[in-house]
């Protein structure tokens, strides 16, 4: 289950003295994109939920298509991706990490995206929490999962080649609130977020300007509209971002025409 409310109202992190800090150690600035040596500088990095991660030139050679398993973590909670079969190594497609909800994974947060992969030309990234949820809901700082997402994320830019136009952080629920969080966190590397029914969203040094699209079911007795969305999206449209809102008639769910309404505004038609 989510953190209450309260709780959630106290995550604070102390963004921008980790990054200025980090970034000095490095010799570069917090824009430039580097991948630190030092493992404590990127675990640093990681506790602050910046990723340090980019989109790059894969290596050369023919990648696998189709639903792949991320094999990354030697154990169950690991994660899997898909690739459509329409792939190609010249021409950069839209990447999507996918968080699940509380007590998910990452091969069941796929299925909200997967129908409308092969058609949109999108590469699904779903790794799993490393506990039932992810870090920051379960214990208010990031940690274990900002680290297996970074790596995550790596994997599969030096396999393919990604659109850095178009790379978005969505979730579900409890994943919902972690796409925003790390979406704005790391708003130089994510270009969009789409959250489906969050709980919340963390503060700290954001990065960056994504379009954002949150929807929420006005009868959800799990995560109310009015104590998290509308709540989110008056504080986001308060800080300049741009939100498309959709509010629906029904509960904790992500309806079909919800998942195509994101997808069809991620591709500039709604």
């Amino acid at each position: 289950m989510p953190p209450s409310l309260p709780r959630r109202d106290l995550l604070r992190l102390a963004g921008a003295g980790l990054l200025a800090g980090v970034a000095a150690a490095c010799g570069a600035s917090s824009s430039d994109r580097f991948v630190p040596a030092d493992p404590a500088v990127r675990r640093r990095l990681h506790a602050g939920g910046y990723l340090t991660s980019r989109p790059r030139a894969p290596a050369p050679g023919s990648a696998p298509t189709g639903l792949l398993p991320l094999q990354l973590s030697g154990s169950d909670r690991d994660g899997a991706f898909y690739v459509p079969p329409s792939y190609r190594h010249d021409s950069p497609a839209p990447l999507v990490l996918t968080l699940h909800g509380a007590g998910g994974s990452g091969r069941r947060g796929l299925r909200r995206l997967q129908p409308f992969a092969d058609a949109a030309g999108l590469i699904l990234l779903a790794p799993d929490s490393r506990g039932t949820t992810w870090d920051v809901v379960k214990a208010g700082a990031f940690g274990p999962d900002a680290e297996f997402v970074d790596r995550a994320l790596d994997l599969v830019f030096a396999r393919y080649a990604v659109d850095p136009s178009h790379l978005v952080a969505e979730g579900f629920s409890d994943g919902a609130s972690y796409a925003l969080s790390l979406g704005l966190l790391n708003g130089d590397l994510f270009t969009h977020v789409i959250a489906f029914s969050p709980g919340f969203m963390t503060e700290g040094s954001r990065r960056g300007q994504p379009r954002l699209f949150v929807s929420h079911g006005v009868g959800d007795q799990v995560l109310p509209i009015e104590l998290c969305s509308r709540r989110i999206v008056r504080d986001l449209r308060g800080d300049d971002y741009d939100v498309r809102y959709t509010e629906f008639d029904g509960g904790h769910a992500v309806p079909t025409e919800i998942a195509r309404a994101a997808l069809d505004w991620l591709a500039g038609r709604g």
